[in-house]
């Protein structure tokens, strides 16, 4: 499941990102309105959790526009504002739910995953690469209809390959996606688990999946 954090705390960002990916979800960061407009314009995500204040254009404003546009990602607005008022206007403008700040990490998931089942993207489809899958509700990974046990990180890489399977996905993006931080920063970090991930995936098993090719990575 991939969720659009959109941000401009960057330390807020940051704790979001944390968690999230910690509880294996593929998390993209936006740190202003038109940077989350235009990644969700682009790219398919599972949930948007939008905050209501942005320097640039209020969350409000960008949960509009990509109603407008036909996107119907599941929106979750984040905003200190608790008002009956504001909150009405928020669900008018399209966002499907409200939290207000501070709120516990607990009650986000629970919002997010109450999401989850009332949207179509529930019937998500498993992820498969020859005899590998990967069940993105579940998130159970096989292979021969072997179990095999992943670290929140290790799925994240998997799943994201996986989701661009035959094709090359670069260190520098596969890094950005799977910690949402400077990726020149952490492609030491990731070859040490691609390294662990291809041990449980390809070891004595043949074909070979997982595969590095110049500029990066393939399944």
């Amino acid at each position: 499941m991939r969720i659009l954090v959109i941000e401009d705390d960057r330390k807020a960002a940051r704790l979001l990102a944390d968690g999230l990916q910690e509880e294996r979800f593929i998390v993209d960061v936006a740190h202003s309105g038109e940077a989350g407009d235009e990644m969700a314009s682009v790219n398919d995500y599972d949930v948007i959790l939008l905050d209501w204040v942005l320097p640039d254009k209020a969350g409000i404003v960008v949960c509009r526009n990509l109603r407008e546009r036909g996107i119907s990602t599941p929106i979750l607005m984040l905003t200190a504002r608790d008002s009956l008022e504001d909150r009405v206007t928020g669900l008018n403008t399209g966002a499907d739910d409200y939290l207000t700040k501070p709120f516990g990490f607990s009650e986000l998931l629970a919002r997010i995953h109450a999401l989850l089942r009332r949207s179509d993207l529930t019937r998500s489809v498993v992820l498969r690469v020859a005899d590998l899958t990967l069940d993105p509700l579940s998130h159970l990974v096989t292979r021969g209809g072997v179990h095999i046990s992943l670290t929140p990180k290790e799925y994240a890489i998997l799943e994201v390959l996986m989701r661009h399977a035959g094709e090359v996905v670069s260190r520098a993006s596969l890094a950005e996606r799977v910690w949402a931080a400077e990726p020149e920063v952490l492609t030491n970090l990731l070859d040490v688990h691609v390294s662990h991930l291809r041990r449980k995936i390809d070891a004595e098993r043949s074909p070979q999946l997982l595969h590095t090719v110049r500029g990066g990575l393939s399944a």
